[in-house]
């Protein structure tokens, strides 16, 4: 057990004095001009003002290690300096034109893009938008024109939007407006190993949740469906795993009942697994439309909707536009990140690195029965906390507890789950291994002090 602070890593990036506005005068505008939708973590709320790499910084020039990358949303670090030129360059020539003219950036873009998909996976076209909610929905809707069916199956406790559509298809009731959507949406059980029917000691797992899916489309819907959408690892959900063999077999009988298969990989794409670039190819599948959004712009609002050819016809049937897909900015700073995360082999880093962090995580579980669970892939994790292994009740208490005082420690980490008891772990891909000891470390710290409190 460690009682004294650990010390952040070094970083050799000075931070500019920040002159701007007060953190309270920043609280109080926010406070009156902004929406009250909008949710600060901790209970003094900071106020960050600069990023280097896989720091963050206040205006105090108080420096942070970013355990969460803006929500799994910074791949390649903070203000990586090829991405920042990359912007710099196009922001000086071209801004914005809208796809009704040629430009070069989209179509590189989409070019590099494309290649990164299983040769034989037919997927090569590219619909750019500004969001996963966007690329979510237009998923949707390709799958409902090109099958002709209307029913769309989603996990319970997924979470894929908040626009109209893709709220229908979330799956946490904390993330639902009392109002309607959802129509045609069909959720099935979340194969969750720790919290289902079927556990982590059940090697028939995955086959069983699977006919789980089954029984809804033969007692919920005409028989057929329009398709199936799903996270590798479902990410606000709380990191959760499917089962091996889950995947395949779902895919299978969706296929057998008329629908497509759609794999959202807004948080598991670009290498962040580790194990492979894209989150479906760690399940052997070979999905008709591919969704992304967060690590694909390093931060700059950019998604996309990738689909087979044969798919993505069904779209030319009318006018379909989005003035902000594809945008000149959005692009260069896309294409930007693509070219970093493969010419520096970040996935191999996720791989390695996250699981030097995994393996920290369960050692931290072997010495507090207060971590439920260690899961997930590369530098997508999750750590559950519960009042105790046994009974393995959420702990959204102690959740906050550890979340606030690893702030107060100089790590910044985020948490989610439907009962909030699942701290979210999924930095920036460029973190070292003195990185991952500062956060166990850290978490040392606060798990003691969560639990003798």
């Amino acid at each position: 057990m460690i009682t004294s602070p650990p010390q952040l890593p070094n970083c050799d990036h000075q931070p500019r004095p920040y002159d701007g506005p007060s953190r309270q005068d920043v609280l109080d505008m926010r406070r009156e001009f902004l929406t009250p939708a909008l949710v600060t973590y901790y209970q003094e709320p900071i106020m960050i003002v600069e990023g280097h790499m896989q720091w963050l910084f206040d205006e105090t020039g108080r420096r942070y290690l970013d355990g969460i990358a803006g929500i799994v949303t910074v791949s390649v670090g903070h203000c990586h300096p090829k991405v920042v030129e990359a912007v710099r360059e196009q922001n000086e020539r071209l801004q914005h034109t809208t796809t009704i003219y040629l430009n070069p950036k989209i179509a590189e873009f989409g070019k590099l893009l494309v290649s990164t998909f299983p040769k034989d996976s037919g997927l090569g076209v590219c619909y750019f938008t500004s969001s996963g909610s966007e690329a979510n929905e237009l998923a949707m809707l390709m799958a409902r024109l090109h099958t002709g069916n209307f029913d769309i199956l989603a996990l319970r406790n997924a979470y894929h939007g908040l626009s109209n559509q893709a709220m229908g298809l979330t799956a946490l009731h904390n993330w639902k407006y009392p109002y309607p959507h959802g129509f045609g949406v069909k959720h099935v059980p979340c194969p969750d190993r720790l919290r289902g029917p079927h556990g982590y000691d059940d090697p028939e797992a995955g086959e069983k949740y699977a006919q789980m899916l089954q029984e809804v489309i033969t007692y919920e819907t005409p028989g057929v469906v329009a398709g199936f959408i799903a996270e590798p690892i479902q990410g606000v959900g709380g990191s959760v795993e499917m089962p091996p063999g889950y995947l395949p077999r779902v895919h299978e009988i969706v296929r057998q009942n008329g629908g497509l298969c759609i794999s959202d990989e807004v948080q598991t794409g670009f290498g962040r697994t580790g194990t492979n670039f894209w989150g479906f190819e760690n399940h052997g599948l070979k999905p008709d439309i591919v969704t992304m959004a967060k690590g694909i712009g390093n931060g700059i609002p950019l998604a996309c909707c990738v689909a087979r050819a044969e798919v993505a016809e069904c779209m030319s049937q009318r006018l379909h536009f989005n003035t902000y897909g594809g945008n000149p900015m959005s692009c260069a700073q896309g294409l930007a990140t693509l070219k970093v995360l493969l010419e520096d082999n970040y996935q191999q880093r996720a791989h390695d690195i996250g699981g030097y962090l995994k393996t920290g995580l369960e050692d931290l579980m072997s010495r507090h029965d207060i971590v439920g669970d260690v899961r997930g892939q590369g530098l997508m994790l999750g750590l559950e906390i519960v009042e105790d292994r046994k009974s393995l009740t959420p702990s959204p208490a102690m959740t906050a507890k550890v979340h606030e005082r690893a702030r107060e420690l100089g790590l910044l980490i985020g948490k989610g789950g439907l009962h909030g008891n699942v701290l979210r772990i999924k930095p920036p891909m460029c973190i070292e291994r003195e990185d991952c000891e500062f956060m166990c470390k850290v978490l040392d710290i606060c798990l003691t002090e969560a639990k003798d409190a």
